[in-house]
Parts: C-alpha cells; sequence; structure tokens
C-alpha cells in the first residue's frame, strides 16, 4: 500500500511488473514509477495531452512498457475527497487488448475491382473511415501496432492514430537489415516514450487473388459465371488462378499471429492489427474457433475497430468499441447468428472512466 500527501491522486495506473503512472495536483506531469529490487522509482513524464478523468478515480490498467494510456478500470476506489492523504491498493493487471480493423475503403474497392495484393491508396471516404475508427478507439490503450505492406493498411493505421487521446507519435519500425535498424535508431529515450512502434508483416497482406486482381467483380462474374466467382472469392480452399485460397492465406496469417502477435499480449501489451478482409478473417477463425463453412461467410466492413480482450490465455470477444451506428461488428449470414456489438455506454464503462 502506497500513499501521497499534498496529492489531488488523478489517475493510478496499475501493470505487469507493478509499473504505475500518476498525475500531480497542478496537473502538469505524469510520473511513472517502477518496482526494482525492492525499491520504487519515480521519473517525471511530460504529456501533451492527459487522460482525462473523473473527479472519483479508481485505477487504471497500465502496461510496464505502454506507448500509449490504457484506461481501463481495475481496482477499488480512493479514500473520500475531504482527505488530504490519498491512498490506492495495487494490484497486477491481468489482461490486455486487441484491436481489430480493416483498411478503409480503397480507390479499387470504390471501383469493385479485384484488388488482392495490388497496392492501392484509400479513397477520401477511406481516409474518413481511418479517422472514425480512431475516434471510437481514441480511449483504449495500445503499445504495439502491426499493419501488413499495402498501403492501404499504413494510411488507415496512420490516420487512425492521429485521433489517439495521448498523441503518441506511430512509427515504422525499420529492421530489414542492420542498417536499416541503425539508420532508423530513435536515441533520445524520452522521444522514444513518445511514441508507438508500428511493425509491418507482409504475412497479414490481402488473399493474393491472382489473375481476377485488376478485374471487374461484376463483369468477371458475368464472363465466368457468378457461381464460379463465388465459388473463387468464398469457398475455403478454392483458389483464383495463378492466386490464394482463403486457406492458404490463413496459414501465413495465423502463423504470424501466433508467433509474433499473441506473445506481446501474453507479455501485457495492447495491440492494433491494422489488415485486410482475408487476413483478418482467418485471424478471426482462430480468434473465434469458426469452422471452414462458417469463416466463408463472413463479411467485414471497412474502417470499422473489433475488440476483443485477452485474458488467461483466451480471446473475449467484446465488439466494436463506440460503435454505434454500426449494425454490427460482424455479421454471419442468415444460418448464423449476427454478432451484436456493444452500445457505448457498456463499452465505456468497462473501458473508461
Amino acid at each position: 500500500m502506497l500513499s501521497w500527501d499534498n496529492f489531488i491522486l488523478n489517475m493510478v495506473a496499475a501493470v505487469y511488473h507493478q509499473a504505475i503512472c500518476f498525475t500531480a495536483n497542478e496537473g502538469v506531469r505524469d510520473f511513472l514509477i517502477t518496482s526494482s529490487s525492492g525499491s520504487l522509482k519515480m521519473k517525471p513524464l511530460l504529456r501533451k495531452e492527459r487522460c482525462s478523468l473523473r473527479q472519483y478515480v479508481n485505477c487504471v490498467k497500465y502496461s510496464s512498457k505502454s506507448s500509449l494510456c490504457a484506461i481501463k478500470p481495475i481496482f477499488s476506489s480512493l479514500s473520500s475527497t475531504n482527505d488530504s492523504r490519498r491512498t490506492v491498493r495495487f494490484i497486477p493487471a491481468a489482461e490486455s487488448y486487441l484491436i481489430l480493423i480493416r483498411h478503409g475503403e480503397s480507390m479499387w474497392n470504390e471501383k469493385n475491382l479485384f484488388t488482392g495484393c495490388v497496392d492501392v491508396p484509400l479513397t477520401s471516404k477511406g481516409v474518413e473511415e481511418a479517422i472514425e475508427a480512431g475516434k471510437r478507439i481514441r480511449h483504449l490503450p495500445i503499445d504495439v501496432v502491426y499493419i501488413s505492406a499495402l498501403i492501404r493498411s499504413q494510411m488507415t493505421a496512420m490516420l487512425a492514430l492521429t485521433e489517439h487521446h495521448c498523441k503518441k507519435v506511430p512509427i515504422i519500425v525499420h529492421d530489414e537489415t542492420e542498417q536499416a535498424k541503425v539508420w532508423s535508431q530513435i536515441y533520445s529515450e524520452g522521444t522514444e516514450m513518445q511514441s508507438v512502434p508500428v511493425i509491418k508483416a507482409w504475412q497479414l497482406n490481402e488473399r493474393m487473388y491472382g489473375e481476377l486482381q485488376g478485374f471487374n467483380k461484376l463483369e468477371t462474374a458475368e464472363r465466368c459465371g457468378q457461381e464460379q466467382v463465388y465459388k473463387w472469392r468464398r469457398s475455403y480452399d478454392a483458389r483464383p488462378p495463378n492466386g490464394e485460397s482463403l486457406e492458404m492465406c490463413l496459414r501465413r496469417a495465423v502463423t504470424y499471429f501466433k508467433e509474433q502477435i499473441e506473445p506481446q499480449l501474453s507479455s501485457g501489451k495492447n495491440v492494433m492489427v491494422v489488415a485486410h478482409a482475408n487476413s483478418l478473417r482467418s485471424i478471426l477463425m482462430y480468434l473465434d474457433k469458426l469452422t471452414a463453412e462458417e469463416v466463408i461467410h463472413l463479411e467485414l466492413s471497412t474502417g470499422v475497430p473489433m475488440l476483443y480482450i485477452y485474458r488467461e490465455n483466451q480471446f473475449i470477444r467484446r465488439g466494436s468499441p463506440l460503435a454505434s451506428m454500426e449494425n454490427g461488428v460482424y455479421a454471419y449470414t442468415e444460418n448464423l447468428a449476427i454478432y451484436k456489438q456493444n452500445l457505448l455506454d457498456e463499452v465505456l464503462d468497462e473501458v473508461s472512466l
């Protein structure tokens, strides 16, 4: 149990390995307190924009290496506001957030063309969708971001992060070569603490549509037959000419998720993944234990965040934060239940103060 005199405690964060963050009475600084060899060390952290908290603060989860503020209330409340001494009890946090976002509308989405691995940017509508996605997740903790190697994923992630309330700078990690690592290294510890790493992975790319890429979907259906095109697009193991099946896309995307992303969640970090319809379908098949028949009917909206809680090696689907205008986070066909997203007030009760 810790106490502080002459402070009005606006925010306290408890974390993996007992790292915590709190603010001074004047609201000028945040402080990072870490536990080492049985002692606590306090270091002031400057923030451009502090978290907005209510008068009665419980505590908030804060990852030991968190890049963006977390706002998950998980502890008992403070003493009365008339008491000059503020005492708080610390309990280790045991869950992480996973945010999944399909990129905003691309220029070939707008034209109804098979896009696949062709590197096409967002439309103005896609830019708006990315910004709106950022607003919906602006109060969720994010420690690391994963994107595909395609520009529409990268644009969506960067635009979404500009809306985050802690105003960290997203920085793409370049580790392709040793020289790339050295040349892109951040030497200022303070600057590094004000950034969030963005990791690019080709394994999260859209499914490669082979010789269909660039063709209009309706015209292709007229030329090749609707049944054949539907089979190429929606079956689990059928491949377009010289392209990938969903099964092939799943192997690379889920393997990468298990080997690179899931360990981050296990270590207490909060992760955002911005990818594509089929790479995300693949990941959702793994998270929700969907069958091959179920996953082919899975539809994902562009620019709508999906939220999962990772707790005790389990993924708990929570829906879309603040997605009050959406009919659902994602929908199955009429043979399966449509999953309704959580309403704004319900989610905010869970993830904000």
